[in-house]
């Protein structure tokens, strides 16, 4: 006999659940349709009564071996570390010629502010690059992306080496950065790629110090080149070696991880031992057309961002402190060269403590915070937790931020010893890596089906501003002093700091209005079983 019975599709450990989370795949929702009914067609396709099972539809199950899930933990460990450092690598790129800056401006014979666009417009390249190299790696899969990528970025770091005028080092600076950008796409879809939900958070809290790490630690190294008396041609040099290696380990050690590119892989074995055209995998018959593909790609993240409150908020105060950090290339020299008399290497030694403020953070979130996460899992089991418990870690941070530009600011005298000002990174460092982690959570948990392209639109925007803040660091704190200047900034942060709490209070409600973040109750699928008696 057979016996009906409703499944919990978002319980922990269920095929859904994990589907729900992964934030790498671009959904196709069109606007107007129910966000749960249509994610439920696109996951599944058309239900059993609406077609015929093919015995030659080849697929990879979650207990199959190859699946990437159930690669070794030694394999994904490293792959995790590979993305990373990919992404370490981009960010440190932006932000090498920092210490430079004197040099190249001697030599280019332009101002301070053309000398700011070598980091501004690399960044400016992010703004570009991820609405690209994302959609793409879901084509034609992680691997193919990530070496068509970074070849062009090895060559254009090269073109930068061999610049001999203003134009063709600002060009080659901005295709560089658009290049660079893959891994700000596509690193994080390694991870949800490879790891299951339970394990993905502690990989993603390491994963979210990489894209600050590269800023922070590029001036000490081209702050000392600099005092070395090394050409600044030579940060190009290094960068070409540095990318050229990864280029080497993309290749050689980098295996396919995108799920549905294995499928297709499979399926081309198959037809290629059997000799049955027969064979074939459900992405060789799901190509959309290119008019949907560009409107999802480009067109959704956007108009999300203007239709959503709580994803606009949030994009806003991400942006703001990821400008920030950028801004800080230009301030600490008038702080720390100008103020205090240090050179370029010892002022670039003054961002260690922004680095370590965030590794301080992402060891508070692996043993603090997420136990905190995996505690409410087991009390709000079978169900998905809410996400406004990703929040608490931001409204820890958001206070913690606003102190550290006032200490920056009012410590920066140069009659103040230089510890003072040096130390107010630490806070700073510490409270953006968790903001980062909070709200990165956020948007996935809120968003679930649509989660790609609330974090494309996000790295657009946080990209424009990163590009943008370098441009008047200078003059604001020219013109208004350090102490007032980073005041200006923490006022700001004033402004902005009360987000996280207004989330934790009314998110519930702005995604009960919200049509791409579904938040009724969990859906249940009735599946008939057979049962003995």
């Amino acid at each position: 006999m057979s016996a009906s019975v409703v499944v919990d599709l978002r319980a922990p450990g269920s095929p859904i659940a994990e589907i729900l989370e992964t934030s790498s795949q671009t959904s196709t929702i069109h606007d107007g349709d129910d966000v749960n009914s249509e994610f439920e067609r696109e996951v599944y396709g058309p239900q059993l009564a609406d077609k015929e099972q093919d015995q030659f539809e080849v697929t990879i199950s979650r207990e199959d071996p190859a699946h990437p899930h159930n690669w070794p933990t030694l394999k994904k460990v490293y792959i995790t570390i590979l993305g990373s450092l990919l992404v370490f690598n981009a960010t440190f790129a932006s932000s090498l010629p920092s210490g430079q800056v004197p040099a190249m401006m001697e030599y280019f014979t332009f101002s301070r502010e053309v000398a700011t666009l070598t980091i501004s417009l690399f960044v400016a390249g992010y703004c570009v690059g991820p609405l690209v190299w994302g959609p793409l790696s879901e084509q034609y899969g992680r691997k193919a992306v990530f070496v068509g990528t970074f070849f062009p970025y090895v060559c254009f770091q090269i073109g930068c080496a061999l610049s001999k005028n203003t134009g063709s080092i600002l060009i080659f600076r901005f295709i560089g950065g658009t290049f660079a950008a893959c891994p700000l796409a596509n690193s994080g879809a390694l991870l949800s790629d490879i790891w299951d939900p339970g394990a993905r958070g502690k990989a993603m809290a390491f994963f979210t110090l990489a894209p600050f790490a590269g800023p922070t630690l590029a001036p000490i190294c081209s702050g000392w080149m600099a005092v070395a008396g090394v050409s600044w041609r030579w940060n190009f040099w290094l960068l070409t070696c540095f990318t050229g290696a990864f280029l080497a380990l993309i290749v050689l050690t980098l295996p396919e991880t995108y799920l549905p590119i294995l499928t297709v892989r499979r399926a081309q074995q198959k037809r290629k031992e059997t000799g049955d055209s027969r064979y074939w995998a459900p992405m060789e018959r799901n190509e959309l057309p290119l008019k949907a593909r560009i409107q999802t790609t480009l067109g959704r993240p956007f108009k999300m961002l203007f239709q959503e409150p709580m994803l606009l908020a949030i994009c806003f105060y991400m942006s703001f402190v990821y400008g920030v950090l950028y801004l800080l290339l230009e301030a600490y020299p008038i702080v720390f060269t100008i103020g205090h008399g240090f050179n370029a290497g010892v002022t670039g030694l003054m961002f260690l403590p922004i680095f370590l403020g965030g590794v301080a953070a992402v060891l508070m979130y692996l043993f603090i915070f997420n136990p905190r996460y995996e505690r409410k899992m087991a009390e709000c089991a079978p169900h998905p937790v809410p996400p406004e418990a990703r929040l608490e870690i931001a409204m820890w941070a958001a206070p913690v931020l606003v102190i550290s530009f006032f200490w920056f600011g009012w410590t920066s005298y140069p009659r103040i010893s230089f510890w003072a000002p040096m130390m107010a990174g630490a806070p700073l460092g510490w409270a953006t890596i968790c903001i980062f982690l909070a709200f990165f959570n956020y948007m996935v948990d809120a968003y679930l089906f649509v989660a790609a392209s609330a974090l494309s639109v996000n790295t657009v925007t946080r990209s424009c501003f990163g590009a943008g803040f370098p441009l008047f660091a200078t003059q604001m704190y020219d013109t208004l002093d350090p102490r007032w200047a980073s005041t200006l900034l923490g006022c700001i942060a004033v402004v902005l700091g009360p987000i996280p709490f207004v989330l934790n209070h009314l998110g519930p409600t702005l995604r009960r209005r919200s049509k791409y973040a579904p938040s009724g109750p969990a859906p249940l699928k009735v599946v008939e079983v057979a049962d003995s008696v």
